[in-house]
């Protein structure tokens, strides 16, 4: 296991930004008036945000951050770290987080890369930010998290149409001697193919084969360049190490699992994530859900639960929150940390 402490940062504030536009799962057509209700009760997703032609993840987390750093009134000069996690960047090359480093016009000083996760992406990014403002005392770092992960799925797939959802958010992360965050990251990658995207990359180029559509059974109609998703074997996955990882992480660090205020999931699937509260005997009132207002909106479905289901506890009061993303990869991981009174902006939709 990967478990591990960074010292001395501490969560300052949260944002995030989504589409207007909303689709209603009770209008998927692919598949009966019976089986939508069947998905809504049970995946628990009823509403999906899909953004508009041109809007990308980082112009979403761009209009995030521009109204966190107004609320928190940092000065720009201080921040020093600038990491986008994303799977749907602007360009394959450059890396997005320099063209967010100009837009947000933030100093030529500030280190800015891009990291390639999805599901488990903001804990990760959370691992990284704080490790790199470790040999920064008194710098302070942006951590912006998003996807549109509805251009990267066929609307002929039932099995991946129902589910996504585009989002950006941005959270505002500082040195402080009084805090510290505990990790266990783990990773399986020869299960890579679970959730995959064969083709467009250097392994396998586009080619004119790549938009040829193939229908895998009924109501499973796509290309290789758009995402396959075997929902048992991620299922599965997600019932066999989520709670292992999580209850790790807490017995090596001797927290009390009664102590954690809230549980905060990837936004997945409803049945998923109650049968990993199960397993953990966690109380149904410590799980807070987004999914059946926004769906699942890959790497940026933790922060934007934070922030649409506990903004009012999150800036009135101390909380002791775990973390919990999984997926993609396979990737997953948990965190520990503790918030207080920190800067919450009201979400933006665009």
């Amino acid at each position: 296991m990967s478990v591990f402490s960074i010292p001395n940062i501490k969560l300052s504030g949260l944002s995030a930004c989504v589409p207007k536009h909303t689709e209603d799962n009770k209008n998927f057509s692919l598949v009966s008036e019976e089986d939508r209700e069947t998905f809504i009760n049970t995946v628990g997703i009823r509403f999906r945000r899909i953004a508009a032609d041109g809007v990308t993840a980082s112009d979403l987390c761009f209009t995030a951050t521009e109204k966190l750093l107004i609320d928190l009134n940092w000065n720009r000069e201080e921040i020093k770290v600038l990491v986008f996690v994303t799977q749907t960047p602007d360009y394959l090359i450059p890396n997005t987080s320099s063209l967010l480093q100009e837009k947000l016009k933030l100093s030529k000083n500030c280190l800015a890369f891009d990291v390639n996760l999805g599901c488990s992406g903001y804990v990760y990014g959370l691992s990284i930010v704080s490790s790199l403002l470790q040999n920064m005392p008194g710098g302070k770092a942006l951590l912006l998290v998003g996807d549109i992960s509805t251009r990267t799925i066929s609307m002929k797939d039932k099995s991946t149409a129902p589910l996504f959802s585009d989002a950006g958010t941005a959270t505002a992360i500082e040195f402080s001697a009084n805090h510290q965050i505990h990790f266990n990251l783990q990773t399986d990658g020869k299960e890579f193919d679970d959730i995959i995207i064969s083709d467009g990359g250097y392994r396998n180029p586009v080619s004119v084969n790549s938009f040829t559509e193939t229908e895998y059974e009924k109501g499973i109609v796509r290309n290789n360049l758009q995402m396959k998703l075997d929902g048992a074997k991620i299922f599965n996955f997600a019932l066999r190490e989520i709670a292992p990882n999580i209850n790790t992480l807490l017995t090596e660090k001797q927290i009390e699992k009664s102590s954690i205020d809230y549980f905060v999931f990837h936004q997945a699937n409803k049945l998923m994530i109650e049968s990993v509260r199960k397993k953990l005997k966690v109380e149904p009132e410590k799980v807070p859900y987004s999914l059946y207002d926004f769906g699942n909106t890959s790497s940026a479905t933790v922060p934007l639960t934070m922030l649409v289901k506990l903004r009012e506890q999150l800036v009135s009061q101390k909380l002791n929150l775990l973390l919990s993303g999984f997926g993609v990869g396979l990737s997953w991981g948990s965190c520990y940390l503790e918030t207080e009174k920190i800067i919450c902006s009201e979400l933006i939709e665009i």
